[in-house]
């Protein structure tokens, strides 16, 4: 029953807060906030426990689909980032007016969190199909209606790159339903008890792993993502970047690997290798940007760079520092796109070197800004650097060349970072900046928890790390068991 609430209690309010007109927006926030308190309390009560929340029942037997939800440690935690983070972008829109007054704006923003929230939690694969694609369609009507010059052009191609990785995986999850014994079925447990090795599991592992490499994204399928993130509004940004994205890095842990093992190992030096190049090529790429909104766009590429280099080592160091970096990457990058709006909301500009000496005017900004930006450097002490730690161990016991060039992004991250904000925020004041306003209660409101997790997971990484060792660990173990089974076969 608590799978339930946690799927449906989303929906609930969106469809109380669209009856509600003016009043939605406050309807929208209480709701996610009943969802924020239902699900610590869910997290806290399976602390204790290793038996994850499980809702079944059959749905349409006769094609053996079960509506079959089982949400585990790493399903609860990126679920808690979602709920953590959906009020926060509610509230951060209550300034904002194109969306402060809308309905549909806040229906749509509840009915892709009850979405997000049924791929974090779906068992049955054809079930995690229909929320892969029931996440989209929000995202892309807020995008559409509210986004920025050429939005029409810009999100259909948005569009379009999802929509074809997902037909393809869809191809895939029909072609293993078929393998399953008679009656066939699209559930996890049985789905990851298949012996693919001589039945084309390489094709069908390539059709799981486009739909969730162009969703995540990584080089060279990222093409979509500066263009979308700088041209939507920014709550369809930080919807996208800090929860979305996590929808393709989650698909490669609960279906590829328990499901694809053994094409997940024989392909994981190509896809390291082209992980590490997706972390040079955005660093690089966002050093040169002068629009600070596209400057984030591609440090979060590099970002996640990395999370997907470190987790296709498939050592259990790569997978923690994964889970981690997820939790904390959707923090860090939801609290810049909203420091940085604020700034763009003030000034009337993105373009970096138009601005400069905020500090002067606005010290509690800047102080918000300095902390959220050294989280996502991976600074000691704050949220980012135990998960980028074990990302580079990984790749540093994967191969000690790989890891020396993947360990660049501490040096260029710390480059594009550094300088936005001594370009914007320090030096002289000039006519655009000169009477710049500080944070705003309600801004506060949003800053100020995104600042904490930053602090508090920096200091104590365990909260997280002790709550997923043991997914990390059978997980790393079974793909261990795997390779050790090729190696007898080889020999």
């Amino acid at each position: 029953m608590h799978a339930l609430l946690l799927l449906f209690l989303p929906a609930l309010f969106a469809i109380v807060s669209l009856l509600m007109g003016k009043s939605a927006k406050i309807i929208a926030l209480l709701g996610s906030l009943v969802q924020l308190l239902f699900s610590i309390f869910v997290v806290f009560n399976l602390t204790s426990s290793s038996e994850p929340l499980i809702f079944k029942t059959d749905w349409i037997p006769s094609l053996g689909i079960s509506f079959y939800l089982e949400m585990d440690k790493l399903s609860l935690l990126l679920i808690l980032l979602t709920n953590i983070l959906v009020p926060l972008i509610i509230l951060s829109s209550f300034s904002n007016r194109p969306y402060s007054d809308n309905a549909p704006f806040y229906g749509l923003v509840l009915f892709m969190q009850s979405a997000l929230v049924g791929v974090f939690g779906a068992a049955d694969c054809f079930l995690f199909y229909i929320f892969w694609e029931a996440a989209l369609i929000p995202v892309y009507f807020i995008a559409a209606i509210w986004g920025g010059e050429d939005k029409v052009k810009v999100t259909f191609k948005f569009f379009i790159y999802t929509i074809f990785g997902s037909l393809f995986m869809l191809l895939g999850i029909i072609y293993i339903y078929l393998q399953t014994p008679y009656p066939h079925s699209f559930s996890w447990d049985v789905l990851s008890t298949l012996d693919l090795s001589n039945s084309g599991e390489f094709l069908i592992f390539g059709s799981f792993l486009l739909a969730f490499a162009i969703k995540m994204p990584i080089f060279p399928l990222h093409t979509w993502q500066p263009d979308t993130y700088t041209t939507a509004p920014t709550p369809a940004t930080m919807l996208l970047s800090g929860i979305m994205l996590k929808m393709g890095i989650f698909g490669i842990f609960r279906w590829i690997i328990p499901i694809f093992p053994i094409s997940f190992l024989n392909l994981s030096n190509l896809l390291v290798i082209i992980s590490v190049i997706g972390i040079i090529y955005a660093s690089i790429i966002a050093i040169q940007q002068k629009d600070f909104k596209r400057l984030i766009a591609f440090s979060s590429i590099a970002h996640v760079g990395l999370i997907a280099a470190g987790l296709f080592t498939g050592n259990v160091e790569g997978l923690q520092g994964a889970i981690i970096q997820m939790f904390n990457h959707g923090i860090n990058v939801v609290g810049m796109f909203f420091i940085l709006e604020i700034i763009a909301q003030r000034t009337g500009t993105r373009q970096i070197e138009n601005l400069g000496g905020i500090v002067h005017t606005a010290p509690k900004l800047a102080v918000s800004f300095v902390i959220i930006m050294l989280g996502n450097v991976a600074l000691p002490l704050t949220n980012g650097f135990a998960g980028e730690f074990l990302l580079l161990m990984s790749l540093y016991k994967y191969n000690m060349w790989i890891g020396a060039v993947a360990g660049l992004t501490i040096i260029l991250g710390a480059v594009y970072s550094l300088r936005m904000y001594k370009n914007i925020m320090l030096g002289e004041s000039n006519q655009t900046t000169s009477n710049f306003k500080d944070l705003t209660l309600s801004e506060m409101l949003v800053v100020v928890p995104i600042c904490f997790i930053i602090l508090a997971l920096g200091v104590y990484p365990n909260l997280i790390l002790q709550f997923t060792s043991t997914y990390s660990a059978d997980l790393a173990g079974l793909l261990a068991n795997k390779s050790l089974s090729i190696s007898n076969i080889l020999k």
